[in-house]
């Protein structure tokens, strides 16, 4: 069983064989004669790493094997023979061993492993090679092997050390997100349902009135309505549901919402003007289309908390509907730009949870739109939504 902190390597696992496949055999092409059975050649370097990171010792054995036996069948022939087929069984019984070490014994163990045997090749090597060869040997096994057996070694821990902090820091980034959801859920549910559970006990006073009576139910009823409507949020974010495809005047549609969203702005003193292009249809849900831009229009009526001016502008091209809202708010910064449609986050002060511009984001993607959103600080901030025109 491997280590979980080792799986990405193996998850390659194809790839790498493929690469140290490829590396024997350009070792092979690149080789050099010492006399008639002596070929030299760096064949330790990739053997050694696929033997045993890989576990494919016999295999990689093998192979070099067949493409030694093009240089002829002799005495170094039945030298490799023997010697690659003994390791190949060695790092085929040690490699589950190897691969449960820790990343820096590794490639202490890998190194020291390959000198270990290119001193035992040395050694037998020695005694069949001219004296005035000896000095090359040395270097290509004693020297050139090992420290290619340990850079190799050294960026395979390190991709993989990598790879791992990589998919920490996505298990941490899908927590927060579910920390954050859970928050801005929990939050935006508690204020209603304390109201509700204030006046439900408020009831129960027997002097009570008729007339307040039914007055507390009615705000009763307002608050699990708005507890409600929460859930919806949510779940239109999860998977917006786009029941019944509709052809929209896209024109048509933003005025409605603007005229639904004309009281919220007056009472932030803001003025909202258009500039609406030739009339353009757009395939899509009624509903979702309407609260995608209540949402986006309401954070930035409450972004503007002093007043000020928000344009609406559509665009029509042969393939797409632009649509754009601007705002002469303060602005947003690269980093908050980013994180719209984050849960929690919010642009409009402490109001809100951000579930509003998350259920917006998620209505675009359903319906095949896209957003995106050009901001300066201090001047104001543009989104810009792009869908698909029907011809």
């Amino acid at each position: 069983m491997l280590p979980k902190r080792f799986l990405t390597f193996q998850y390659y696992k194809k790839t790498a064989l493929l690469y140290c496949i490829v590396s024997i055999m350009v070792c092979f092409l690149f080789s050099y004669r010492l006399n008639d059975s002596v070929v030299m050649d760096l064949r330790m370097v990739p053997f050694m790493i696929g033997a045993l990171y890989l576990r494919q010792g016999p295999l990689l054995a093998l192979l070099i094997i067949v493409f030694r036996s093009f240089y002829g069948i002799d005495s170094g022939f039945y030298f490799i023979l023997g010697f690659y087929s003994f390791i190949s069984i060695i790092t085929w019984f040690i490699s589950p061993w190897f691969l449960n070490l820790l990343s820096i014994k590794r490639i202490l163990f890998s190194t020291s492993f390959t000198l270990l045997f290119s001193i035992i090749n040395l050694t037998i090597m020695v005694v069949t090679i001219p004296p005035f060869r000896i000095l090359d040997i040395f270097i290509a096994l004693i020297i050139v092997a090992p420290i290619g057996v340990a850079m190799l070694s050294f960026i395979i821990e390190m991709i993989e050390k990598n790879q791992l902090l990589y998919q920490q820091l996505l298990k941490t980034e899908k927590l927060e997100a579910v920390e954050q959801m859970g928050a801005a859920i929990s939050h935006e549910i508690r204020n209603p349902l304390t109201s509700a559970i204030g006046f439900a006990q408020l009831l129960n006073e027997e002097s009570l009135e008729s007339r307040k009576r039914l007055q507390y139910l009615s705000i009763i009823k307002g608050e699990l309505e708005a507890a409600e409507q929460v859930i919806k949020d949510y779940l239109t974010f999860s998977k917006p549901q786009i029941d019944t495809l509709e052809k929209l005047n896209v024109n048509n549609e933003l005025f409605h919402i603007l005229k639904l969203m004309e009281p919220l702005a007056n009472s932030y003193s803001i003025k909202i003007s258009c500039k609406f292009s030739s009339i353009g249809y757009i395939e899509g849900d009624r509903q979702n289309f309407h609260q995608c831009f209540i949402n986006i229009i309401r954070n930035v009526i409450e972004s503007l908390p002093n007043g000020g001016d928000i344009l609406i502008e559509t665009e029509v091209n042969k393939k797409n509907i632009i649509i754009y809202i601007k705002d002469s708010g303060l602005g947003m910064s690269k980093i908050n730009i980013e994180r719209l449609g984050e849960p929690h986050y919010v642009t409009n002060g402490k109001k809100g949870t951000g579930l509003g511009t998350m259920v917006a984001y998620s209505i675009v993607r359903a319906m095949k739109g896209t957003i995106d959103v050009k901001s300066e600080v201090g001047i104001g901030t543009t989104y810009r939504f792009s869908f698909k025109r029907m011809i």
